[in-house]
C-alpha cells in the first residue's frame, strides 16, 4: 500500500477549490481559471467579486453600467509616421527624468512630450468615440513586479496618448460620479484584485473588463460628498486639468501639491473603498500586508515593493499606518453618527 506524505502547512494553505459558478463570478467573459497564491486570497477575492460586478460583462444586458468604450489612441509603431519630435527636453541618448517636486507644485507646469501629433488627428479619433470632454481617463498598460502598484490609472488633459496609456470613455452623463470610477481604480482594494489576475507585465482590456468596479448606482450622495472632493484635490493640481475640475463642479484654482496631505487623502479613499466593498478591518490589514495578519511564513504578498520603498524612505510602512488610521477614523465617525 502506497501512502502519500502528509501535506505541509504551507502547501495546505496554497490549496483551494473553485466551483463552476465561482469561475463565472471571477472571470465571466473568459471563464478562465484564476491563479491565487493562497486559499485566503481566493476567499477574499470571491468576496470582493460578490460585492461588485466586473467593469464590463460581455453579452449581458446592463453588463456595462458605466457605458465605457475603450481605445488605444496612437499606436507607437503603426502611427509613427504621424509623430514629430521637436523641442522635447531629452538628452542625446533619448533619456527622460522624473518630474521634480517643485515642478509638481507649479500649477502652470506641463510635461514636455517627446513626440508631437497634429491636433486634427487627435480630435478625429476622439470624435469617432463621441468624446467631447476636455480630459481623458486611462491606465498604464505596463505593470511590472518592481512597480509599487499594478493598476496605475489617472485623468489626463485632452492630448495625444500612446498605446501604453489605454483609454476608457465612461458615459459623460454620470458627471461627478466619474471621479468615483477613477478613485475605485486607484484604491488598494482594486489593486489587490488586479494582482490576483495579472500574470505578466501588461494590463490589457480583457483583464481590465473582468476587474470588480462599483457601478454608478451604488454611490449615495454621502459617498459623493466624501469621494469627489478628495479626488478633485488629488488630481487638480495644474491648470491643464481645469476642464476636469469644472465637470466635477469646482470653479476655483488648482490645489497645492502637498505630498504629506496627498498621502492622507489617498489613505482616506483607500479606507472608504474598503468599507464600500464590505471588508473588515482584518481583511484590509491582510490586503495591505498578509504577513501582518498571517505571519511571515504565509505564502502570499501584496504590496511588497511599496512597503520596502516606504521603509527606506520613512522608516515605516506609511501607507499601511495611514490607511488603518483612516479606517479607524471612519469607524469612529460611524459610531458617533
Amino acid at each position: 500500500m502506497h501512502c502519500s506524505p502528509r501535506p505541509s502547512a504551507g502547501s495546505r494553505r496554497r490549496r483551494f477549490t473553485l466551483t463552476p459558478d465561482e469561475f463565472r463570478l471571477i472571470n465571466p467573459n473568459t471563464l478562465t481559471c484564476p491563479v491565487f497564491r493562497s486559499e485566503r486570497d481566493a476567499e477574499l477575492t470571491k468576496k470582493l467579486y460578490r460585492a461588485a460586478p466586473v467593469l464590463i460583462e460581455e453579452g449581458r444586458a446592463g453588463g456595462n453600467p458605466w457605458g465605457i468604450k475603450f481605445m488605444a489612441m496612437m499606436h507607437m509603431s503603426g502611427d509613427s509616421h504621424l509623430f514629430r519630435d521637436a523641442a522635447a527636453p531629452y538628452s542625446a541618448e533619448g533619456d527622460s527624468r522624473d518630474v521634480r517636486l517643485a515642478e509638481k507644485q507649479d500649477p502652470a507646469f506641463r510635461v514636455m512630450p517627446r513626440y508631437w501629433v497634429d491636433r486634427a488627428e487627435v480630435e478625429q479619433r476622439l470624435q469617432d468615440k463621441r468624446w467631447s470632454r476636455g480630459w481623458l481617463i486611462g491606465w498604464r498598460d505596463i505593470c511590472r513586479s518592481t512597480d509599487e502598484r499594478t493598476v496605475i490609472a489617472s485623468v489626463v488633459p485632452r492630448v495625444a496618448a500612446g498605446d501604453t496609456l489605454l483609454l476608457m470613455f465612461p458615459d459623460a452623463e454620470f458627471g461627478a460620479r466619474n471621479a468615483c470610477l477613477l478613485a475605485d481604480q486607484c484604491s488598494v482594494v482594486h489593486d489587490y484584485v488586479a494582482r490576483q489576475k495579472v500574470g505578466g507585465t501588461h494590463l490589457k482590456y480583457h483583464v481590465k473588463k473582468q476587474l470588480p468596479n462599483l457601478p454608478p448606482s451604488r454611490y449615495s450622495e454621502a459617498d459623493l460628498g466624501f469621494i469627489v472632493p478628495r479626488v478633485l484635490e488629488l488630481s487638480y493640481t495644474a491648470h491643464d486639468l481645469t476642464p476636469w475640475a469644472r465637470d466635477l463642479g469646482y470653479e476655483g484654482q488648482p490645489f497645492a501639491f502637498d505630498p504629506e496631505r496627498r498621502a492622507r487623502l489617498r489613505a482616506e479613499l483607500d479606507a472608504y473603498y474598503a468599507r464600500l466593498y464590505g471588508l473588515t478591518r482584518d481583511e484590509l490589514r491582510y490586503i495591505l500586508d498578509p504577513a501582518d495578519v498571517m505571519g511571515e511564513d504565509y505564502p502570499s504578498e501584496t504590496f511588497r515593493v511599496l512597503k520596502n520603498n516606504e521603509m527606506r524612505a520613512f522608516g515605516e510602512y506609511r501607507t499601511g499606518r495611514l490607511v488603518l488610521a483612516a479606517w479607524d477614523a471612519l469607524a469612529g465617525a460611524g459610531n458617533r453618527g
